[in-house]
């Protein structure tokens, strides 16, 4: 690749004029990207070069030189692998502010942040018993909320005072610079707003709210399940001009100690008796609403699963009921007597070769090892 034309690399023309140059290196940047390519050493090997090729032909002069003497020439006018754009910067974060999204900011595009110390919204964890999520059930809600701090008006400087954030300078964004790229990222001190308290308020320790407890009722429905959350409006954090978000409501769910639930499907293991299994059997069952009848046919092989349509749970979303799955599980006695040694002997012969079914299936197999010796 230490070989490969600038152009090829591009691919494009010699005869390609700026915004062509630009465009091609911001689709081949793109292509090899690291955090596109992770773990690709070749696709970080080509991504450092698309960057050596757009350093020497965004330069007029650079080109010029590489157009008539090749990578010899530049040698000494800073061409070649380098750690930095010679000033080149700018157009770097403008290309991957355009590809990658704004990492955040300079050059007139500061994003507008909030000037609170705290979000609106505001979240907690339901732990619910696996019933309460089955069936659904009404459930105390106690949490706490952030209030704006009067003294402060939610900005954690005194009075509510903001200056010019100096970590940033009032741009919102620090930024970080790492071998020829640079990156902006949210400034830590002021949250992206540009200004920050001169003045911490002793009111509410620059924190910029008070917390209030609170307590309510909410009807979990029937079908939630880990993972889901529930949007309680009007019950989350409220900001100085009175407005107030909302609460999420992250609901984890018990596991049980017989039922398994994936999605809206049961499980549940039945120990059946190997007699059972041999004769077929009918068995009784606890479904998560009542008994259902599980009709076991002759020869039900171990882990076998037999279904209930719809015998699940109802879907969140109104979208029918899952079903009730009984895998069986064979069980053999622990020990036998010798009433029933003697029982399971004859039964045994009186099947014949039958009882035997492994004779026919290693039959071949020995003979076949056999000549591996002669």
């Amino acid at each position: 690749m230490q070989n490969m034309c600038y152009y090829e690399m591009l691919e494009i023309s010699k005869d390609a004029d700026k915004n062509t140059i630009k465009k091609a290196y911001r689709q081949m940047a793109m292509k090899y990207h690291p955090d596109k390519n992770q773990g690709d050493k070749e696709a970080e090997e080509k991504f450092k070069y698309v960057n050596e090729a757009y350093q020497v032909l965004s330069d007029e002069e650079k080109k010029a030189i590489y157009d008539r003497y090749g990578k010899a020439g530049l040698e000494g006018h800073g061409g070649g692998r380098s750690s930095g754009f010679s000033g080149g910067f700018e157009d770097l974060s403008s290309i991957f502010e355009d590809m990658f999204g704004n990492f955040g900011g300079g050059h007139g595009r500061r994003r507008t942040q909030k000037r609170y110390k705290y979000n609106i919204d505001t979240e907690v964890t339901v732990t619910l018993d696996f019933n309460e999520a089955v069936f659904g059930t009404k459930k105390e809600i106690k949490y706490k909320y952030k209030k704006a701090c009067q003294s402060c008006k939610g900005t954690g400087a005194k009075d509510g005072k903001l200056a010019t954030c100096k970590s940033c300078n009032g741009q919102g964004q620090v930024h970080m610079r790492q071998g020829f790229m640079t990156f902006a990222q949210t400034c830590p001190t002021c949250n992206g707003s540009g200004e920050s308290a001169s003045e911490k308020c002793s009111k509410c320790g620059a924190s910029g709210y008070d917390e209030v407890n609170e307590t309510f009722e909410v009807n979990i429905p029937e079908g939630i399940n880990t993972g889901n959350r529930i949007r309680v409006g009007g019950r989350g954090n409220i900001y100085p001009d009175g407005t107030r978000g909302d609460l999420y409501l992250n609901i984890k769910v018990k596991d049980d100690s017989n039922f398994i639930r994936h999605e809206d499907d049961i499980y549940i293991e039945m120990p059946v008796f190997f007699t059972q299994i041999a004769l077929g059997a009918t068995l009784t069952v606890p479904g998560i609403r009542g008994e259902l009848e599980l009709v076991i046919p002759k020869g039900t092989k171990d882990t076998e699963q037999i279904k209930f349509k719809g015998k699940g749970v109802k879907n969140v979303n109104g979208r029918g009921y899952g079903d009730f799955i009984v895998q069986i599980k064979i069980q053999y006695p622990n020990q036998l007597n010798s009433e029933q040694t003697e029982l399971l002997n004859k039964l045994q012969t009186s099947f014949g070769l039958e009882s035997q079914p492994h004779e026919d299936t290693f039959c071949s197999m020995f003979n076949k090892v056999k000549k591996w010796f002669e």
